[in-house]
């Protein structure tokens, strides 16, 4: 198989898995969390949101875990989702973004309140001033296999909304399958239509594991040329305006495939599985990873 000799791997469990989570975790739990992760030798590590605790209570006091973390040993990008949150992300001392929309208007209504086209407005009000300014910019695009309240996604879509963060400078794109719908034969069809607007190197893929099928998924992706996945530990996350929609694609089972495979990642599975118990003791409940269930401690 034509496969990527090294994978880099975004862990999104501190905030996409968290802020999923019925409790809200303490900002000190959450903190140990992250250095657990980081220390697994994770190359990117996301925080946190800077977005209304209002809306997201618990992405509150993400100033907080950000500023106690180690900002010379993993990228460490914030959600932000208008001025107002790239403004608190440089007060804290941000240096990589993230900004999200998605490539159906129903769900983008249902998530931010806004259409895709307004969404983006908002963006062009600080993406170029980040990017004067040294920052990187990773640019979330959800229900690019299929919307809850769209039904199919065209390619099309997702490449066009694609084109437009790319042109407002996004460094990355994340292409989200955030109802956990896509098939392999699909992965085809969008990094195809994809591809023209954005390079291999730029795009990332972030699968649910609703259908069981995301492993499937992100092999096709490599088999593609794609070498940046997101993962979440433990399998942490689904989607609050995705009905239905499980757990994020958990860390440790993309690592046991893509060790078992040969290919490198620099990253520690047995400390990130303890990172994952960890925090699912926080939580007061057994993580979805079927790395983790396997390989639980006798008792």
């Amino acid at each position: 198989m034509n496969l990527p000799s090294r994978v880099r791997i975004v862990e999104v469990g501190p905030r996409d898995g968290l802020q999923n989570e019925a409790i809200t975790v303490s900002v000190e739990d959450r903190i140990t969390f992250c250095l657990a992760l980081i220390e697994a030798g994770l190359p990117v590590v996301e925080p946190g949101a800077f977005v209304s605790p209002k809306w997201v209570p618990q992405m509150a006091d993400s100033e907080d875990v950000f500023k106690a973390l180690p900002k010379d040993r993993a990228q460490l990008p914030m959600l932000v989702p208008n001025r107002q949150g790239y403004e608190r992300a440089r007060a804290a001392g941000v240096s990589a973004i993230a900004i999200f929309t998605a490539a159906s208007d129903a769900f983008n209504l249902r998530n931010t309140n806004v259409t895709i086209d307004e969404s983006i407005r908002r963006f062009e009000e600080f993406v170029g001033e980040a990017k004067k300014a040294g920052v990187f910019v990773r640019g979330y695009i959800s229900t690019c296999f299929g919307c809850p309240y769209e039904g199919p996604v065209p390619p099309a879509k997702v490449a066009d909304v694609t084109r437009r963060l790319i042109g407002l400078g996004c460094d990355e794109i994340s292409l989200g399958d955030t109802i956990g719908i896509a098939v392999p034969s699909q992965v085809d069809d969008v990094i195809g239509a994809v591809s023209p607007h954005a390079p291999l190197a730029r795009l990332a893929v972030h699968f649910h594991d609703t259908r069981g099928v995301a492993l499937a998924n992100v092999l096709r992706a490599l088999q593609l040329g794609v070498a940046i996945v997101d993962s979440s530990a433990g399998g942490l996350g689904g989607c609050p305006y995705a009905p239905g929609a499980s757990g994020n694609l958990a860390t440790e089972d993309l690592l046991y495939m893509l060790h078992g495979m040969g290919i490198e990642t620099g990253v520690d599975i047995v400390k990130v599985a303890a990172a994952s118990r960890l925090i699912g003791e926080r939580l007061g409940h057994e993580l979805p990873s079927r790395y983790l269930r396997a390989t639980r401690p006798q008792e």
